[in-house]
């Protein structure tokens, strides 16, 4: 069969490009197939390092306690000396590993393949985090654990992500972050709605998958090595109408203006304008000892009630089993003073044990009212009130404490302390402290070598 002019190189033409065509496609396949088995790897490997890190904390509180029974003054010597031990070793080994976290992967997604491989998501400035984090929780200090566990289970998944030579991109860190809330709290939705609010600042149909993705292997892990547990215990009461257009507002406002002068205190001292501000953060070392002091005070003031992450009060308090009116009013203190000092610890936990202590007053200007449900609106109202993620508010809650009947008033409160808070601070708390993180010119703002 003979062919016209130029045939010849038209059908030669068409093979190279089908045979193209279908390299281009087994390239995609198995970059999809790798990228997956990275994100699988990675949400076990860090869904075992939150449960291990979650036992270690509690752990190394017990010893804290014990240690202040049997020495009541005690910690007037001894959490000063750990704030200030570790906010040394952290500025002089690992400065991005001081404070929250969750701050570091909201700068590191910013510009995730230059960040990956840098120290704001590598796996010593993690693990020194979690190591840092237990020694603050050993000394008293008022932190929590999932701060670190994001920051954690960020560096672990870009680890398995480099290893298996996938690109990193923004999406990587962001499914790392929201596992590590997840696996925290034992909160799957809550993880996949933090990560919508707090991480992501453009939020695309790919990165939804890769989150959703993550975070059920590490809610799979966390079920099958801790259980089905309810963070903090299960809250069955409900309000009625009147109860809702009563509290809720209340809630809201009140949460609202703590939680925004909470967060406006944190990011006045983080940026430092005023002359006396950045006088004293040029003794960064003794303003964590004095930190530390005021920690240790309020909690033998508390009865030890204002240490640690505050997991057994809150719990005491939504259960509807009393508590002190003051526990609220010292935690705020213990919080922002652990806060202030520089060292490495969340403030999720610590400010909903807050919450719930401001619940706790509001308990006596509506007596009327099921406590546990109102303990619930002041813990949403003052944690929304800082963190500014009303939708991540509504479902940690509902899944810590099982209180599927109170999603309304929730929402409520929720929105009316966003709007206060917003008015309060206007700029978001971790995206505020994200600042210094961010690299200009290859330089992180923050002075490394400052250390006296």
């Amino acid at each position: 069969m003979r062919l016209f002019p130029g045939a010849r190189q038209i059908i030669d033409y068409a093979k190279a490009l089908a045979i193209t065509d279908g390299t281009d496609k087994a390239r995609d396949a198995l970059s999809i197939f790798r990228r997956r088995i990275a994100t699988g790897v990675g949400a076990v490997l860090l869904g075992l390092v939150a449960i291990a890190f979650a036992k270690l904390g509690d752990h190394v509180q017990q010893l804290f306690l014990r240690f202040s029974s049997a020495w009541p003054y005690g910690a007037l010597i001894l959490t000063p000396t750990i704030f200030a031990g570790t906010v040394y070793l952290t500025r002089l080994w690992a400065p991005d590993a001081r404070g929250s976290g969750i701050p570091q992967i909201i700068a590191a997604s910013r510009n995730p393949v230059r960040d990956a491989l840098g120290p704001l998501v590598s796996l010593k400035t993690g693990a020194f985090k979690l190591v840092m984090t237990l020694l603050m929780l050993c000394g008293g200090g008022s932190v929590g654990r999932e701060g670190p566990t994001v920051q954690v289970s960020a560096a672990i998944m870009v680890a398995v992500h480099r290893f298996l030579r996938v690109p990193i991109t923004a999406g990587v860190l962001i499914a790392g972050g929201a596992a590590g809330v997840a696996a925290a709290f034992n909160t799957p939705l809550a993880g996949v709605a933090f990560a919508i609010e707090e991480l992501a600042s453009a939020y695309e149909q790919k990165v939804a998958v890769l989150v959703m993705a993550a975070v059920m292997v590490a809610g799979l892990v966390s079920l099958g090595i801790a259980g089905d547990y309810i963070y903090f215990g299960a809250m069955r009461q409900t309000l009625d109408l009147r109860g809702v257009l009563l509290v809720a507002p209340v809630a809201g406002i009140a949460g609202g203006v703590a939680g925004g002068l909470f967060s406006r205190a944190l990011l006045g001292f983080s940026v430092a304008r005023r002359p006396w501000i950045r006088a004293i953060k040029q003794r960064p070392v003794a303003v964590a000892a004095v930190c530390g002091l005021l920690v240790a005070i309020l909690g033998i003031v508390s009865m030890g009630a204002t240490w640690g992450t505050g997991y057994e009060t809150t719990r005491h308090l939504v259960e509807a089993q009393g508590g002190s009116y003051w526990f609220g009013p010292a935690k705020f203190l213990s919080t922002l003073a652990t806060a202030l000092s520089g060292a490495p610890g969340g403030i999720f936990a610590p400010s909903l044990s807050v919450g719930a202590g401001l619940g706790d007053l509001l308990t006596s200007i509506f007596p009327e009212d099921p406590k546990g449900a109102v303990v619930l609106l002041g813990m949403i109202g003052y944690f929304v009130g800082v963190v500014r993620a009303p939708l991540t508010a509504v479902i940690i809650i509902t899944e810590t404490t099982a209180s599927r009947g109170m999603i309304v008033p929730l929402f409520a409160t929720a929105l009316i302390a966003d709007l206060v808070s917003a008015l309060v601070c206007r700029e978001r708390l971790y995206h505020g402290l994200a600042k210094p993180f961010l690299m200009t010119d290859g330089t992180n703002i923050f002075d490394r070598h400052l250390i006296k």
